[in-house]
């Protein structure tokens, strides 16, 4: 199928864009979830912009805490390492495991993290490394912890006109560890269930992340105590999964107990 008829802006400035956006036109950078949306006609806008080569959302910059990478910047540059990883690796390591190349040529972080499918990668990535996202709109930027900017299933706190325009990624601690697990039913699919493992001793960070629910990232409340070995896995999982079918519950238990031995050097 082909898409419904839309007009075509390209994007020249921030400013153009967010001009653009106060009028109701819709953004697009990479293409690669609005694209199948579009041809499927789940989505007819009548107007969009390209975002996608603005300069102000391929910018990096260092911060005093960490790394503030531009949304526009796709996952084939994160795992070619031509954007700066200040995880030393974590992030490469993440993007080379989104579906395929073609789709990490083009895809970006930021569209990803707006789209906020439960089961994407970034969404939970970020979310585990407690990540923030830096939105500019109609009342000038503001900064989002991960965990609050996806409020939902394909939702965000994005308003009407405000635009997702860089990450901050806080730079882990020397002896930081990290574990990411998803499991799929084959390459390049979605995560059926996944989990992240932060320990961060210098910034006493103890942080489990479960991903894949069908809804936003779930941050453990007994994290601590499930990377000291006081709680399992499987009972933290269930505690915060109440109801859900033994099957699920098996499922993530086990992806956040690979995310933890990856994290634990097992």
């Amino acid at each position: 199928m082909k898409p419904a008829v839309f007009d075509y802006l390209a994007g020249d400035s921030l400013a153009d864009a967010k001009a653009a956006l106060s009028a109701g036109v819709k953004p697009m950078a990479g293409n690669q979830s609005l694209g199948p949306m579009l041809n499927l006609r789940l989505a007819r806008p009548g107007r969009l912009v390209d975002i996608a080569m603005l300069p102000e959302l391929r910018a990096v910059a260092e911060t005093a805490t960490g790394l503030r990478l531009g949304a526009a910047i796709t996952h084939a540059e994160i795992e070619d390492g031509e954007a700066p990883d200040p995880t030393g690796g974590w992030l490469r390591e993440a993007a080379a495991g989104i579906a395929y190349r073609a789709v990490r040529n083009r895809g970006t972080l930021g569209g990803s993290l707006a789209h906020a499918d439960p089961a994407a990668d970034w969404a939970i990535v970020m979310t585990g490394l407690n990540a923030t996202a830096i939105i500019d709109g109609p009342a000038g930027r503001r900064e989002i912890a991960m965990a609050d900017f996806i409020t939902g299933p394909f939702a965000t706190a994005l308003g009407e006109g405000d635009l997702l325009v860089a990450i901050e990624v806080p730079k882990p601690g020397p002896d930081a560890r990290w574990g990411y697990w998803k499991f799929c039913r084959q390459i390049g699919e979605f995560a059926k269930a996944s989990a992240t493992v932060l320990v961060d001793p210098a910034k006493h960070v103890n942080r489990c992340v479960l991903g894949a629910l069908g809804r936003q990232p779930l941050v453990l409340a007994e994290s601590q105590a499930v990377i000291e070995g006081r709680l399992s896995p499987r009972d933290a999982v269930a505690q915060a999964l109440p109801g859900w079918p033994p099957e699920a519950l098996a499922l993530h238990a086990t992806a956040l107990e690979r995310a933890l031995a990856q994290a634990n050097g097992e």
